[in-house]
């Protein structure tokens, strides 16, 4: 089959679509077929090929009769594998769990992308339990980076196979989720658009969870309009409720503290090169300190990392059993240390949260956002992460740092691609605002989106 539609955005397949040129049968046939062909079999965990076929032949038939669901109707999509598929046990990244009882049902938001007429293609890989960074995972292979020239490159986590599914042009989206920046850096490192929802912005009902008090969806995708369509789907909206802003009424504040330490030489240079066009195109640019951010680091210095104690709440039956042998051993590891955490601790923890929640929002005028690197690298080589556990742990720190900020403070956040670095590997631009502030962030994202590429 001629492959002439991999590589496209949902805009640009929904024109196409919705016109009469493409059907969804033949999409849905071509993106299983590069999937089943791809180099990189490391990337899709589980093809859904009768589910796919079916959903794609009822897209079809809804077209034909003047009956479209809208701009999404039969555009393909991939799930990362820890959302439920009605069915099929829920394997998050893991072997522990291929015999798991099966999902008597969708995940809401597999509900709310097929009501929308969307295509459920496969599922993608992940680092096991989303317990990563980097997106290594022993059981399934780790999907390489597409956009390296030079050497064998990490995908980024824990959405991996999420973001290395659209940049090889596979599909136009997939779904991750995003505790400590599981979206955002897997889209920095691979030259994408990642979109992390406010916490509680769509439906958690059949999402393997990390950390509850974390843990938040969206989308990986082309560009800025396409995240703004999959966001109102998975909320069951028919249509967007987004307004573009205008360059020129924006303001973003440039922290400078902490999430500019040890940054590439290269990253510094892509990010200050997006700051000078920003402000050429009339944004206002204001630097400032954020003390909350060094605190959050201290807290989790002394009491341990929230993150960690909560998965090992959700894993600590598994950790002491048979099942631990046959887990990633750096996730073993890495949740093991949650056991140090006590509840006195917990809770402070939360306490601390609350209260730095509000300090930083303070730090915001009525219509301003936050910008810095989404990572300060760009994706390193895998091969030296697969054979030192302390470099993993090392880089895998690093690589987390200025996501899980996010993450901690509870805001909402767009990545978006802003150049190259190191190698020529892309650098990601991390537009952040306070929680439930989504539209007011697409919209300035949207508005902004050609000026960060460059």
């Amino acid at each position: 089959m001629t492959q002439t539609h991999l590589g496209k955005s949902i805009a640009q397949l929904s024109v196409l679509i919705q016109s009469g040129n493409l059907d969804p049968i033949a999409l849905t046939e071509e993106s299983l077929d590069a999937i089943r062909t791809h180099k990189d079999q490391a990337i899709f965990t589980r093809l859904l090929e009768t589910r796919a076929k079916e959903e794609a032949a009822a897209s079809s038939k809804r077209l034909r009769e003047g009956r479209s669901r809208g701009l999404l109707d039969g555009i393909p999509v991939a799930w990362k594998d820890l959302f439920a598929i009605a069915g099929l046990p829920t394997t998050a990244g893991s072997i522990v769990l291929a015999d798991a009882e099966p999902a008597r049902e969708d995940a809401d938001v597999v509900k709310a992308l097929k009501a929308a007429g969307m295509v459920a293609v496969g599922r993608v890989n992940m680092s096991e339990f989303a317990f990563s960074g980097l997106g290594l995972n022993p059981h399934y292979g780790t999907p390489l980076n597409p956009l390296s020239l030079d050497v064998a490159r990490i995908p980024g986590g824990s959405s991996s196979g999420s973001a290395v599914a659209v940049a090889a042009g596979l599909v136009a989206v997939s779904i991750g989720t995003d505790t400590g920046g599981s979206v955002r850096i897997p889209a920095a490192f691979n030259g994408l658009v990642g979109y992390k929802a406010s916490r509680g912005r769509y439906g958690m009902g059949g999402v393997f969870p990390l950390s509850t008090s974390l843990d938040s969806l969206g989308p990986l995708c082309r560009s800025v309009q396409d995240a703004i369509w999959i966001d109102a789907a998975m909320r069951g909206r028919f249509a967007p409720g987004v307004e573009r802003a205008e360059p020129a009424g924006l303001s973003i504040v440039v922290p400078t503290n902490v999430v500019m330490d040890n940054a590439e030489d290269g990253v510094v240079a892509a990010f200050e090169a997006t700051l000078a066009r920003l402000s050429a195109a009339g944004v206002k640019i204001r630097r400032a300190a954020f003390p909350a951010f060094e605190r959050l680091f201290q807290v989790m210095a002394e009491y341990g990392p929230l993150v960690t104690a909560e998965a090992f709440v959700l894993h600590h039956r598994r950790l002491a059993g048979p099942e631990a042998e046959a887990m990633d051993r750096r996730v073993v590891a890495r949740t093991r240390l949650g056991a140090k955490t006590t509840l006195v601790g917990y809770l402070e923890t939360l306490k601390v949260r609350e209260q730095l929640v509000k300090e930083a929002a303070g730090m915001l005028g009525a219509n301003e956002f936050i910008a810095y690197p989404t990572v300060a690298h760009v994706a390193p080589a895998l091969a030296p992460l697969e054979a030192d556990d302390e470099l993993f742990v090392k880089i895998n720190g690093r690589t987390l740092r200025n996501t899980s900020i996010g993450n901690f403070l509870d805001w909402c956040g767009v990545s978006l691609p802003s150049g190259a670095g190191e190698a020529g590997m892309p650098v990601g631009f991390l537009l952040s605002a306070p929680k439930n502030h989504d539209e007011r962030l697409l919209g300035a994202a949207l508005a902004l989106e050609e000026v960060v590429a460059g």
